[in-house]
């Protein structure tokens, strides 16, 4: 069968309309993720949501619903226990430590199929359905609301903290705010990549749209851009190939861009800009 057969498919369509969701929210999100030095908290909060997503599987299947619960009790353990940014990473690996040990825990109690469980750690995106979708829906719309929001005080609170807190922002706020906005990316993320692979669409593409601009607005609209383009393209490629999961293809897009960005686009970037101010 070939590929415009499966693109007719609802699985298909589902499964690209739900990837094009988290890479824009993911997009959105990762270049706050990297300014405010949070990637341990995208990977504690992601491997976190693997320990709701066994509770929600084991008490009710639905193991989305339980990654949400679970990301955002998470999120609120973190701002918490890590009040102050020293205390943030130590706070983290506490909490992932018991975290993780819970969601095995949980796991061993439960007796459906094998691949219920796995799917949490590895994604199931086509196996996304029309409720799963609404709901991804939701939770996209919440974050983007959010985001617009506290858009600008958030980015001044990310650029120079300190500044921020003299000119009367509540910074705190901002990080328990943002930690709930992490939490639902990390939830959505989870759907496409797993629990485990979540930095390839939360960071990775952030961290290759640093590497060509400077200017915020451009780093957003480069960072959405290159996580559509990793896992559209992933979802494709899996159709492609028939037999390799699309998480592994949307890691693997993921990674190229940013090599190609950091050893061959940044390069000539940073040679332009040289040029231009001297």
């Amino acid at each position: 069968m070939d590929l415009l057969f499966y693109l007719s498919q609802p699985f298909a369509i589902h499964a690209l309309l739900a990837a094009s969701l988290v890479a824009i929210i993911s997009g959105l999100i990762g270049p706050f993720v990297i300014m405010r030095g949070m990637a341990f908290a995208v990977h504690g909060t992601s491997e976190l949501a693997f320990t709701g997503a066994a509770a929600g599987l084991l008490i009710d299947g639905n193991p989305i619903l339980g990654a949400l619960v679970g990301s955002l009790v998470v999120a609120s353990l973190i701002g918490f226990f890590g009040v102050r940014e020293r205390e943030r990473d130590s706070s983290i690996g506490v909490i992932l430590a018991f975290g993780l040990g819970l969601g095995v825990l949980l796991l061993s109690y439960y007796r459906g199929f094998a691949t219920e469980a796995t799917n949490i750690l590895f994604g199931n995106i086509f196996g996304v359905s029309s409720g799963q979708l609404w709901l991804l829906v939701v939770i996209a719309l919440a974050v983007i609301a959010v985001l617009v929001w506290i858009y600008r005080p958030l980015l001044f609170a990310s650029v120079d903290p300190e500044v921020a807190l003299a000119r009367g922002i509540n910074v705190r706020l901002l990080g328990v705010i943002f930690l709930f906005m992490l939490a639902l990316t990390v939830t959505e993320a989870a759907q496409v990549v797993g629990t485990l692979l979540v930095l390839s669409l939360a960071i990775t593409p952030a961290a290759a749209a640093q590497r060509l601009s400077v200017r915020p607005l451009t780093v957003t609209l480069l960072s959405v851009a290159f996580a559509l383009v990793a896992a559209d393209g992933g979802i494709v490629a899996s159709l492609i190939s028939s037999t390799v999961k699309p998480s592994v293809f949307v890691t693997t897009i993921s990674f190229a861009i940013y090599i190609v960005v950091r050893f061959v686009l940044g390069p000539n970037v940073r040679k332009s800009r040289a040029r231009a101010t001297a």
